[in-house]
This record gives C-alpha cells, sequence and structure tokens, in this order.
C-alpha cells in the first residue's frame, strides 16, 4: 500500500511517501516563512517527480487534523479531502499529539506530546509504551500553562517532545529539573513519515464527516461569542 502523508499544522510543514513493505519512499520537510498554502502542493510534487510514483498509485492519504495553526490545518485537510475525493480513495485523519508521540523509541519515561499555543500555553497528552512496545495514549487532549503540566506529573520522569518542548525548553528544565528530559530537535517536530506509518493500520475516515480538530475555539469564534453576550 502506497500512501502519501500531509502535515500542515505546525510551522514545520511535512510530506512524504510511504510503502507498507517498502518502508520511507520520500520525504520533504519544510521550516521556512512561506505560507503552507504555498508550498503543500509543490512539496507533494516533488514527492513524485523525485520517487517515480505518480498520484495514482496512490492508495490511502493521512493527514494531520490538528490541533495547531488553525489556517494550516485547514490548507492540509483540504488538501487532503480534495485528493482522496478526486482518486476515490480512503483518508486517515491522525492527531498531531499523537503523531509527536511516536516520534521516539520505547521508554520507560511518561511521554508529554505538546505543541505551542504561544504565551507559555500547550496542547497537550501523556503516553507511554505497552509491554509489546506500542504507544498508548493514557490521557484526554488538554490545553494549560507549562507550568501545570509539569506540576501535573509531579511524581514521574517526563519526556517531553513536540515543538513546545524546543520553544520552552529553558522553561520546562527549570520547572522538571532533573525529572525532565528531552529529544534531539530534529525528532521533536512532526514527520510526516511517521503519519504515513501509522496511517497503514488505522481505519478510514468518513470523508465527508473528516474535520479539523482545533481544540480551542478560533479567534472569530471567541469575537462571535463575546458579541452576542
Amino acid at each position: 500500500m502506497l500512501v502519501l502523508a500531509i502535515n500542515t499544522s505546525t510551522k514545520v510543514g511535512t510530506v512524504a511517501l510511504y510503502h507498507s513493505e517498502k518502508g520511507l519512499i520520500s520525504e520533504v520537510n519544510l521550516n521556512i516563512k512561506l505560507n503552507h498554502s504555498d508550498t503543500v502542493m509543490t512539496s507533494i510534487d516533488s514527492l513524485f517527480q523525485l520517487s517515480g510514483y505518480t498520484i495514482k498509485d496512490v492508495e490511502r492519504i493521512a493527514v494531520s487534523v490538528g490541533p495547531g495553526s488553525f489556517t494550516g490545518i485547514r490548507v492540509g485537510v483540504g488538501a487532503a479531502k480534495g485528493m482522496a475525493y478526486s482518486l476515490n480513495i480512503p483518508v486517515v485523519g491522525i492527531n498531531e499529539l499523537d503523531a509527536i508521540a511516536h516520534m521516539t523509541g520505547a521508554t520507560d519515561k511518561r511521554i508529554i506530546s505538546m505543541i505551542d499555543a504561544r504565551k507559555e500555553r500547550v496542547y497537550y497528552c501523556d503516553y507511554s509504551f505497552d509491554r509489546e512496545g506500542r504507544v498508548v495514549r493514557n490521557s484526554q487532549y488538554q490545553d494549560g500553562e507549562i507550568t501545570k503540566v509539569v506540576e501535573e506529573y509531579a511524581e514521574d520522569n517526563l519526556l517531553f517532545l513536540g515543538d513546545a518542548s524546543i520553544v520552552y525548553r529553558e522553561r520546562l528544565e527549570e520547572l522538571a529539573g532533573e525529572r525532565g528530559y528531552f529529544n534531539l530537535k530534529s525528532l521533536s517536530i512532526p514527520r510526516a513519515s511517521v503519519m504515513a506509518e501509522m496511517a497503514v493500520d488505522m481505519t478510514p475516515d468518513d470523508l465527508v464527516h473528516l474535520e479539523p480538530y482545533y481544540h480551542s475555539k478560533t479567534q472569530a469564534e471567541r469575537m462571535k461569542e463575546a458579541q452576542n453576550k
């Protein structure tokens, strides 16, 4: 099975082609100032140019549904749904926090997957590995200040993953002390190849009802609520 994965939920845009038997075919990761809407289709085109495959060879599409950048999420989900519809193939929506948690090897530490929500606030969730070496989600998807996150797991050794672990590393080191652990920067940002591999064994979503997962309200929604009060 050939899977095309798209992730535009955070600052780093990433797309990949992954084959269920051959493994990773090609991947493009961009951490630049251009908007995802300007780069996502060009990045996807480059995957096919480099790999020798064509869009018609794709049998499944994986896409990050968030949380993250409201605009970025819409770009990725829109592109994935459009291609899945035109090719008549399944699409799998993957939560960004779940994808980030799969960016590390087996560990006995509690994994804290976290995405920067600005001003020392993060979207986060905690994970661990079971005896079979599988990543298990232990909590609901949440948001809060990083001080709350560290206090919530005061008895555990914590492995921080995600862009927030880079942005707030000094503060997290201060709060967690010797209990805090960090991955390489290159392994703390989303990778479409990881999402593609996850999608092979996941149940596809209903194309019509696949929607972005923002977790918190958009600015437009908050303004509308304020006006109606």
